[in-house]
């Protein structure tokens, strides 16, 4: 979950109960660990992995340099890797993101990607030795779901690290869909932070990943062009006789 954008701590601390996660993301330059009352006291006593990230890079560099300083700050090697290559859209700059993920891995982080829904960029990824690859579903904030199911699809098929949808969430029919498709995972932000109610959002995303999940493992039924009765027909009497 995300932990941006909430109008109170107060909200915050019902919408991480709500959400069901353990894992939280924040931005290094909005997080004290020293003042008394902030965000990370705040998971500390939720319990709560912390997941520093790079928001607001635009570079390699400038990602290495936030993701040193995290570790020091916080004494963790993990990270979410975001590297922007647009400001407009917020998309990830894939060229930048791998570049930087090699660089992490061989400085010891644990680097969880946010990319684009590309295939061969998550491969790349995945080979760089990123812990989890997060494909996007749709732009950042965007609340537009899912865009592309297929893609999303075929890098949870073709990958073995863990794969999480990060960003374009907007209820928890998308969550649900996320996990349908193989997800492992889907980080929640805006979708919670902006919806009129965020803690009942965020039980609502909780219990779509589980729902989710479920379908995923019970296995669909294949889609059809043609109806097919669920009645048998064997032994139903002929009325035209």
């Amino acid at each position: 979950m995300g932990t941006g954008g909430l109008r109170t701590m107060g909200d915050l601390r019902a919408a991480l109960v709500a959400s069901g996660s353990t894992v939280a993301t924040v931005a290094l330059r909005r997080v004290d660990p020293s003042a008394d009352g902030s965000i990370y006291d705040l998971l500390q006593e939720l319990k709560f992995s912390l997941l520093p990230n790079t928001a607001g890079c635009y570079t390699t560099a400038e990602a290495v340099k936030i993701a040193e300083l995290s570790r020091e700050a916080f004494g963790t090697n993990a990270l979410k890797l975001e590297i922007i290559g647009d400001n407009l859209t917020l998309l990830p700059d894939p060229i930048e993101t791998v570049t930087a993920a090699n660089e992490l891995v061989r400085r010891g982080f644990d680097v969880w990607a946010y990319t684009t829904d590309d295939l061969v960029v998550a491969e790349r990824l995945e080979q760089a030795g990123c812990a989890a690859v997060m494909p996007l579903g749709s732009p950042i904030g965007s609340g537009l779901g899912i865009r592309n199911p297929h893609a999303v699809a075929l890098i949870c098929e073709r990958l073995t690290v863990p794969v999480l949808l990060d960003a374009g969430i907007g209820t928890a029919s998308d969550a649900a869909l996320a996990m349908e498709l193989g997800c492992d995972g889907v980080l929640a932000a805006s979708a919670i932070n902006r919806a009129l109610n965020p803690e009942l959002m965020a039980a609502a995303i909780r219990d779509g990943v589980r729902a989710g999940y479920a379908a995923h493992r019970a296995g669909r039924i294949a889609m059809r062009t043609t109806a097919e009765a669920s009645s048998p027909v064997l032994g139903m009497p002929d009325l035209h006789n």
